[in-house]
């Protein structure tokens, strides 16, 4: 059974770019253990410089960060010193953990040629025993992730396991993510294993139980069901979900099972305590009084 329906809303990231805001959501703030889920572009127009685009250096932690393009590159920068140019087809998890700071940065003149920048973003919450983890960040090639086909079906697991699909992407509590493209007319049905499962249509439009939904909706179904599919037109979604980890709190870039644990970050921040990519440390996004406003400016020095 369709549990809710989400439509995603306008939000922000940097002074260029907007993104449908998908999840958190009132109704409904967690798919297993997704909290947070973006989706940038097609971005087909580049502002002059393309470096409006940036993202700047920004923390998080009690998180992974899972960032999955579509279209065009983004230059990832963080604090372990990691530099990692990335493009369409490949998975990059960063775990917060204890707290990390990294940047989205837009260099390539040429970012938008060949149907412009699309980039999927979502949070993993962390198990509470994996909260203060060390951060790490992780790439792997779309040769390392596996893709199934089958008549009027392409699709590629990005991480956990679903359809008998496995990879080696680390995750730290049973989930699932892909990435499918239905031709039209195919029927599909979701994958059963897992409790909390959701389907985020990127482009085209889906009949589930005689009901048509469209691009930017998130469906989430009840544990359970298994219903039935039908592409309406060539579609590309993005299916997720898993196992619940509990409630979580989630404040600007920060999540975390413990709420004085988020205040903490606040201060964390504010004090210079969250190191910055060190080759990118020039500039930064304060900790927001409106997050609808990021800006830079010149960086605190650490306290002793």
């Amino acid at each position: 059974m369709l549990d809710i329906v989400i439509d995603a809303r306008q939000a922000a990231i940097s002074e260029f770019i907007r993104v449908k805001r998908i999840l958190p959501f009132r109704q409904r703030r967690m798919v297993g253990p997704f909290i947070f889920m973006d989706h940038a572009g097609p971005v087909t127009t580049a502002p002059n410089p393309v470096s409006n685009m940036d993202v700047l250096p920004h923390p998080h932690i009690g998180l992974s960060t899972v960032s999955y393009l579509l279209g065009g590159k983004v230059t990832h920068r963080d604090s372990l010193g990691v530099e990692q140019v990335i493009v369409p087809g490949e998975v990059n998890w960063m775990t917060a953990g204890s707290g990390i700071a990294h940047s989205e940065r837009f260099e390539d003149p040429n970012v938008l040629q060949n149907g412009g920048l699309e980039m999927i973003q979502t949070w993993v919450a962390l198990p509470e025993k994996d909260e203060e983890s060390d951060p790490s960040f992780e790439n792997f090639k779309p040769e390392q992730l596996p893709v199934f086909t089958d008549k009027g079906i392409w699709m590629r697991l990005i991480a956990g396991n679903a359809y008998g699909l496995n990879n080696t992407v680390k995750t730290l509590s049973p989930l699932f993510y892909l990435h499918v493209v239905l031709d039209a007319g195919t029927r599909f049905a979701l994958p059963k294993e897992h409790s909390e499962r959701g389907i985020y249509i990127v482009k085209g439009s889906l009949e589930c139980n005689g009901q048509v939904y469209r691009e930017a909706q998130l469906l989430v179904f009840t544990k359970g069901t298994d219903p039935l599919i039908i592409a309406k037109e060539s579609c590309t979604l993005m299916l997720l979900g898993g196992e619940p980890l509990g409630d979580r709190y989630i404040w600007w870039n920060f999540v975390s099972s413990r709420k004085e644990r988020i205040e903490q970050a606040k201060e964390d921040w504010e004090q210079g305590r969250i190191i910055l990519p060190p080759n990118d440390n020039h500039e930064f996004i304060p900790l927001p009084d409106d997050k609808s406003k990021p800006a830079g400016g010149p960086r605190p020095e650490p306290l002793s």
